[in-house]
């Protein structure tokens, strides 16, 4: 699949456009009401109970409105690529269409690395927004992943359907489009006004532009009314890191330069475990590199969890997660999709002293591992496995911290030389704190790929690293 995505800036007030002409000529007309002060904007507790327990932000489903963005979505990116950019895959026909419903004609296809990892899985939140803005559940919005992968892959492109496009697409839609459903959300008061309130929109839109779009048909833009529980209860601490780093690449002296490191939790896991995404962690790693300008992204989002135990001194829980994770650094690359079930611990030693650990484990869905030696002309392979994680970290005080790190995996390819990876990142680091908003943290770190081929000899590839920057950190209520 070598679809191309449309450009937000451009495609934007397009696909608007079409989606309410469709409403516009299918929706009977809407009755108008006049707007009730906002003292007397309540809802009953049973009603309350009713949208929290659905896990949606809206009590109504529209699966009129959710079907017709999904097709514009797939209609959209199709049009623009077959008469906008004229690309020869999107030049489909009934021969085309006949043959890619044949599950027999399915194909790895040697689209672009950053294509396949990154696009399709931007490309799927789309689908699973369609639905997820529209009143449906997490659990609810799900299948609109996988139907919206199957629709494109079968009747949007000549080549035959891709399964590494549809598991990316579909898996890491889901991801990524959970995860800005609820940012978007949050992004957005509304019991603010004026320009502050505005200039929230536009930022929640440009997170999850089908959650924007429908606020604006629902006529929820800049309206002054309560808030869900959900926005009410979730919290999320922002940090940004500025600072420089040095790495070698496969025992060479390596560079020196900028780096950059921002990193999101929303919510927390030890409350709502029970609720899809409750508790979503992202990290995103910038820097001067010889390979690219984003080095890290890697997403954690919480499915559902159990309380194993809980006192004064101690918490313990077990948590399944569904895990999204992209590297792309001067010594490789790597992207894999997983689902992993973690240990949380938390331990107060005393008022001063908090010890946590997190032990995780489960299978790699998918996985996309660099390969020297090329295989049909593509420079990685595909693989599934087994993904692990360990860490341990130290609060004395709210003012000394130490973290150390460990993630790792391995990878048996399935589609490409036959091969297996073994991929271990290890990071530890100390930061002091001067207050809630300011710290200084050092962070050396080690990254090691190792390729074992049946027919060629080792490949390893190493990035040993050290940073230290400048933190500032902010929790939002």
């Amino acid at each position: 699949m070598s679809s191309t995505l449309p450009d937000l800036n451009f495609g934007l007030c397009l696909k608007a456009l079409l989606v309410l002409l469709v409403i516009d000529m299918l929706a009977p007309p809407l009755q108008v009401k006049a707007q009730l002060p906002f003292e007397t904007q309540k809802l009953s507790q049973a009603k309350l109970r009713r949208i929290a327990r659905r896990d949606s932000l809206m009590d109504k489903k529209h699966f009129g409105r959710a079907a017709i963005e999904l097709g514009v979505d797939e209609v959209f990116v199709w049009s623009l690529d077959r008469y906008i950019r004229n690309e020869d895959y999107a030049k489909i026909s009934f021969k085309t269409v006949g043959y890619n419903l044949n599950p027999a004609h399915w194909e790895w296809d040697n689209d672009p690395f950053q294509t396949n990892q990154f696009g399709h899985p931007y490309h799927g939140s789309y689908y699973f927004s369609s639905f997820r803005t529209n009143g449906y559940t997490f659990w609810e919005s799900v299948p609109a992943a996988f139907v919206g992968s199957y629709l494109w892959e079968t009747f949007a492109e000549v080549q035959a359907p891709a399964p590494n496009d549809f598991i990316n697409t579909s898996f890491g839609g889901i991801v990524l489009g959970e995860m800005t459903y609820r940012l978007s959300n949050k992004i957005v008061n509304n019991r603010s006004r004026g320009f502050k309130r505005q200039l929230s929109e536009v930022c929640a839109l440009l997170v999850n532009p089908t959650n924007g779009l429908n606020r604006i048909m629902d006529g929820k833009w800049g309206k002054v009314m309560r808030n869900s529980n959900e926005r009410d209860s979730s919290k999320v601490a922002f940090n940004i890191d500025i600072g420089a780093r040095r790495f070698g690449v496969n025992n060479t002296n390596g560079s020196f330069g900028w780096y950059g490191h921002a990193s999101l939790l929303y919510g927390t896991p030890y409350e709502d475990y029970k609720k899809a995404f409750s508790n979503i962690m992202i990290n995103v790693e910038m820097g001067k590199d010889d390979s690219s300008n984003v080095n890290t992204v890697s997403v954690y989002g919480s499915l559902v969890g159990w309380e194993l135990s809980r006192d004064s001194s101690m918490k313990h829980l077990a948590i399944l997660s569904a895990n999204y994770d992209f590297i792309r650094n001067a010594a490789f690359f790597y992207s894999a999709q997983s689902v992993k079930m973690n240990l949380i611990s938390q331990f107060v030693l005393s008022r001063k002293i908090k010890f946590n650990t997190n032990v995780g484990v489960g299978p790699i869905l998918l996985a996309a591992v660099p390969d020297k030696y090329l295989y049909k002309g593509r420079d990685y392979d595909y693989g599934s496995g087994l993904s692990v994680n360990g860490s341990g970290g130290i609060n004395l005080g709210d003012a000394f911290f130490y973290t150390i790190n460990y993630r790792g995996g391995w990878v048996k390819t399935i589609n490409g030389n036959n091969s297996h990876y073994f991929l271990h990142t290890v990071s530890n680091e100390v930061r002091y704190a001067f207050n809630k908003n300011f710290a200084l943290g050092v962070e050396p770190g080690y990254f090691i790929l190792k390729g074992h081929y049946k027919e060629h000899p080792e490949v390893n590839n190493t990035y040993p690293y050290v940073r230290a920057s400048v933190r500032y950190s902010v929790t939002l209520k």
